[in-house]
């Protein structure tokens, strides 16, 4: 008997589908990993996240981006741990507008644990056992003094003792260990010139650090799964205006988590360019969010993540990626790359994170009167969601500016939708006389035109 695969080649090999699943999603990341290289992002995680049985996890997806050339500032906060062993000691710990108020003995609590948790960071990141994720792994964590602090002092009558507020943060030395390719690991404590040692909150901490040395992300890792609307449904952007819009008509929102929500807006407009609020119960959310068009938890910008703009040569490949689908189904007239490369000042496009996910053209007729829009398209993840009238509403204003009277368009099988935008279905010899001679009676488009 002979064996069916004996005339295949030896090198042929079937690629499974995670496999093809597994190159896909290496190819989407490809540009975020090279944007990502020499960038600064503060990361800052609860003590919560510490008690985590995937926290070693975690350190794995740090340890990649350190890999990747990201520039690494970590935060940890210990609030689970002091509290633990304040009740083993039984210490009791008064707060005060969410700040605890640091006495001597619990000063010395907090010394220990945050002494502690530094310690068995250390320790996750010298691991490099062969076979696993940190295997050949060299990364050197510092610490150090690189915070000065300054007592909180006494407010509405109460002595916060040795809880303290960022006086400076030594952005030089952090630089220093960063260029080293160091990861720099931050404890939420601050030291006074007079050798005082104070507790500072881990997320002002985070967020003042971030500021501070202009990082370029700042991600908090907690229990939120992200921010959520008023139906609970997980917002993957907002704006900062966004986010006070939350904070003015949602009542009901904690004090802890308003102070949250407005650490993230001061880091926006402080010049931080993205803040993202990952849930620490995922795995491997970190690089989901990261290296992932949407991601899994949320992210905050001063503006919009999507751009609208004149298309240029180098969106080319992005719009025939965006547009091959819809001409293989006839949808669009097909256009091959000589073309589009010759006709690309009239093309628009919605970016998102440097991809380009939605675009339009607008090409003026002789008369200088009328224009057609056409190869309008909108990536099949992001349809149904407003971005067709979005670029539609660009492309008129463009028309507009130009001082055109009308647009119109031709199409198969979107006419109920260009109805909806306002066009009245006419015929051929409304047309400009040039698209007129170019008609194609065999693909019987409608004509529908819109008074500007």
């Amino acid at each position: 008997m002979t064996d069916s695969n004996t005339n295949l080649p030896e090198s042929s090999y079937l690629v499974s589908k995670t496999e093809t699943h597994f190159v896909q999603w290496f190819r989407n990341a490809a540009p975020y990993i090279n944007a990502f290289r020499e960038q600064t992002f503060v990361i800052y995680f609860s003590g919560d996240v510490l008690a985590d049985n995937e926290f070693p996890s975690l350190v794995h997806d740090i340890t990649l981006l350190n890999s990747l050339g990201v520039k690494l500032v970590l935060v940890h906060g210990a609030r689970s741990q002091i509290d633990k062993r304040l009740k083993n000691s039984a210490i009791k710990s008064e707060y005060s507008q969410g700040l605890r108020v640091t006495d001597s003995e619990t000063m010395q609590v907090i010394k220990d644990a945050s002494g502690c948790i530094r310690l068995n960071l250390e320790a996750l990141f010298t691991t490099s056992l062969k076979y696993t994720p940190m295997a050949g792994s060299r990364i050197n964590i510092i610490s150090g003094n690189f915070i000065i602090a300054q007592p909180k002092g006494i407010i509405d009558g109460i002595d916060y003792l040795h809880t303290g507020d960022i006086r400076k943060i030594d952005t030089n030395s952090i630089t220093h260990s960063l260029d080293a390719g160091n990861v720099v690991l931050l404890s939420p404590l601050g030291y006074s010139p007079t050798g005082e040692t104070f507790n500072i909150n881990g997320e002002d901490l985070a967020t003042k650090s971030a500021i501070e040395l202009k990082a370029d992300k700042l991600i908090f890792i907690d229990d939120a799964c992200g921010i959520l609307d008023d139906k609970a449904q997980l917002q993957h952007d907002l704006t900062t205006q966004d986010l006070n819009n939350i904070i003015k008509f949602n009542t009901t929102q904690h004090n802890e988590v308003i102070r949250h929500y407005q650490r993230i807006i001061h880091a926006c407009e402080s010049g931080v360019q993205r803040v993202h609020v990952i849930d620490r119960n995922l795995d491997g959310a970190l690089l989901i969010e990261l290296f992932t068009q949407d991601g899994v938890g949320t992210l905050i910008s001063t503006d919009d993540l999507e751009d609208i703009r004149n298309a240029d040569i180098e969106d080319v490949q992005g719009i025939i990626e965006l547009i091959e689908p819809l001409e293989e189904s006839g949808l669009l007239v097909k256009r091959s790359r000589e073309r589009l490369e010759t006709e690309i000042n009239n093309f628009y496009v919605i970016e998102r994170d440097k991809k380009i996910i939605g675009c339009g053209a607008l090409y003026i007729s002789k008369n200088k009167q009328q224009a057609e829009i056409s190869c309008m398209a909108i990536a099949p993840k992001y349809q149904s969601k407003g971005r067709g009238e979005k670029i539609f509403k660009h492309i008129c204003e463009q028309a507009r500016s130009k001082q055109l009277k009308q647009v119109f368009i031709l199409t198969t099988q979107a006419t109920h939708w260009f109805r909806e935008q306002g066009f009245v279905k006419k015929i051929i010899s409304e047309l400009p006389s040039e698209k007129q001679a170019l008609y194609n009676y065999q693909r019987n488009s409608a004509v529908y035109i819109k008074e500007l």
